[in-house]
């Protein structure tokens, strides 16, 4: 009984113990778990646990960006400018290359003093135009001339022509006319609107005062709109109708542009023929070589690559727009206010004889390079404000007559294998012209870099 008694005493005594045994044990382990949970949860921005945000303050909206327009895209006006101007000349130079690309038939005959007359005239036939392009020893000639590699003509018309040709055709295929008339100017002026003959037929087209102001140009002290590549085309497209419906043949039309009707129709009633050919002999002298010319320098623009004819690039921007002018206003006036050259808007505006645009009573229009349209916009008062700086020197008619007899014209700089005789054909002027107006005494000593001035041109 005793024994009883004390082994009940000693369980009472060990079930605490073996209590308190178990119970650090499970506190360490509750305290490693929490310590996990704490790890596995991420770091909270102790900002935010000490200085909550208020629940129900509503968060700002980013502000509305500016919607862009699918035309400008965002583009400043000089920016799309200049997008529009790259634009219209990839156009332009594109439709210039696919021109000869596809529409040309091209075959192996590359050098000109090997190929045989029959090529040269399946050539011409091939361009199956209303315009008759025979083929013969003359017409060959004149094809030799305009081809050779050593005057450089072709190739510089070529890349004039990238400019004035789209003027041109636009203007012929709206009045109806062969485009194969662009050739026309070629041998009239070489593309250059300031030409000036020894007879005083003036521009791209070559009028006479009189014819001139026949079709609608104005030419006075200030203005002469021969000089206008689109004003003097769209006369000249009314005048080769005009004679087209005289004769209904355009080689007698295309020769009384150059000497007048009265002249063909001479020529015609003294050797009874009806074309051009059996009338050539009563032709003057200068219209028997015109027609052939016309029908060479049209050989030499669609076939110039068959005989590694390269053009030039075109020393004037090819993308331009036109403006309306209806104050006076000297071109120095822009060219001092916004980044563009007085030559290059002399070059876009050559009717403007003494760089005046006479808009007194009426308006005139102003071509500007594409890339100078906003810019010139922009700067417009300030433009404006410059008349009495320049202008004021020729309010006077005398001073307007003391410009009109300051010599003007080109400045051309001698390069390698330039002679004399190659500039002046290339200008259609004479070698004593060229020696006279740079006081060369003997004409074989050229020096590459030589400026020379060729005046009227």
């Amino acid at each position: 009984m005793k024994k009883l008694l004390i082994c009940t005493l000693l369980l009472a005594i060990a079930v605490p113990v073996s209590a308190l045994d178990r119970s650090p044990r499970k506190k360490k382990r509750s305290k490693k778990n929490d310590t996990e949970q704490v790890e596995a949860v991420p770091a909270q921005d102790t900002t935010r646990t000490i200085c909550p945000e208020p629940v129900d303050m509503a968060t700002p909206e980013p502000p509305a960006e500016p919607e862009v327009n699918d035309i400008t895209l965002g583009l400043t006006a000089e920016q799309a400018d200049s997008l529009l101007a790259e634009w219209r000349e990839r156009q332009r130079q594109d439709a210039f290359n696919e021109f000869f690309r596809h529409y040309i038939l091209e075959d192996s005959t590359v050098m000109a003093d090997q190929t045989p007359d029959s090529v040269y005239a399946r050539r011409l036939l091939d361009l199956a135009s209303p315009i008759q392009l025979p083929f013969n020893s003359i017409v060959k000639g004149y094809i030799n001339r305009y081809v050779d590699p050593r005057s450089g003509t072709i190739s510089r018309i070529l890349g004039m022509s990238q400019y004035y040709f789209p003027i041109i055709e636009e203007e012929l295929l709206r009045a109806g006319l062969p485009v194969e008339l662009r050739a026309l100017p070629i041998i009239e002026s070489a593309l250059s609107p300031t030409a000036v003959s020894p007879m005083g037929a003036v521009g791209l087209w070559q009028f006479m005062p009189t014819t001139g102001k026949s079709y609608g140009l104005e030419i006075n002290s200030l203005v002469d709109e021969r000089r206008d590549p689109h004003r003097a085309t769209e006369a000249a497209c009314r005048f080769l109708k005009d004679l087209y419906s005289i004769y209904n043949d355009w080689t007698l039309a295309i020769a009384a542009y150059n000497c007048g009707p009265g002249n063909v129709n001479k020529a015609l009633a003294r050797s009874g023929g009806k074309t051009f050919w059996e009338i050539y002999d009563y032709l003057p002298r200068e219209t028997r070589g015109y027609v052939p010319a016309f029908i060479g320098a049209t050989y030499a623009y669609a076939y110039h690559q068959l005989h590694d004819i390269e053009p030039t690039e075109a020393p004037i921007p090819l993308s331009v727009d036109t403006l309306h002018i209806n104050r006076l206003m000297h071109l120095n006036q822009i060219s001092s206010t916004i980044d563009l050259p007085l030559e290059t808007l002399r070059q876009l505006n050559p009717q403007y004889k003494l760089d005046i645009v006479p808009a007194t009573t009426k308006c005139y229009t102003l071509v500007l390079p594409q890339r100078n349209i906003s810019e010139y916009i922009a700067h417009e008062t300030e433009i404006q404000a410059k008349d009495s700086m320049y202008l004021k020197e020729y309010i006077n008619p005398a001073n307007i007559d003391k410009k009109k007899k300051e010599p003007s014209g080109t400045i051309y700089i001698v390069k390698k294998g330039d002679t004399l005789g190659a500039i002046a054909r290339r200008y259609r002027v004479t070698t004593s012209q060229l020696m006279r107006w740079n006081n060369i005494k003997s004409a074989n000593r050229l020096q590459i870099g030589q400026r020379l001035r060729i005046e009227g041109r």
